[in-house]
């Protein structure tokens, strides 16, 4: 499969949540991302971005201890999952499998390795990387049909 990439660097937690609206400007819905980065490498910091991007009031927080989060009131529904302390994702799977392709929502998961094959292979891949204390090098690695995501970042 083709893929699109770019590569940003954000200097604060401002700069990254401003580069996640700008994306969030671009997403029609249906769209899944993989979020990956090391703890404290600014994922909740990216989704609040995304969230406040498609307009949602809602406070976002980091999902690592009720597996998954939602947040509404924008013109998209983001469902944010994070996999962290499962080995497995047992039911988990069913409901992130329910609401792939949902054209009203846009998926975010953090640690996707045990719901690989739940995931659509085309999903947008964002990978942080904690550069220094403040600093990120983030990676967008979109297939062709998610190129558009990528567009003028």
């Amino acid at each position: 499969m083709s893929m699109a990439s770019k590569t940003v660097t954000t200097r604060s937690a401002d700069e990254t949540e401003q580069l996640a609206a700008r994306i969030a400007a671009k997403l029609r819905g249906g769209e899944v991302i993989e979020l990956a980065s090391d703890l404290g490498g600014g994922k909740t910091t990216f989704t609040r971005g995304l969230a406040a991007g498609v307009g949602s009031p809602d406070v976002v927080g980091s999902p690592t201890f009720t597996l998954s989060r939602e947040y509404t009131g924008g013109r998209l529904h983001i469902y944010h999952f994070d996999f962290y302390r499962l080995h497995e994702a047992g039911i988990m799977s069913d409901e992130l499998a329910e609401l792939v392709g949902d054209p009203e929502a846009v998926v975010v998961v953090e640690w996707a390795d045990v719901v690989q094959d739940v995931l659509p292979e085309n999903r947008l891949s964002i990978t942080i990387t904690i550069a220094d204390e403040n600093s990120r090098t983030i990676t967008l690695n979109a297939p062709e049909m998610l190129a558009y995501i990528l567009e003028d970042l």
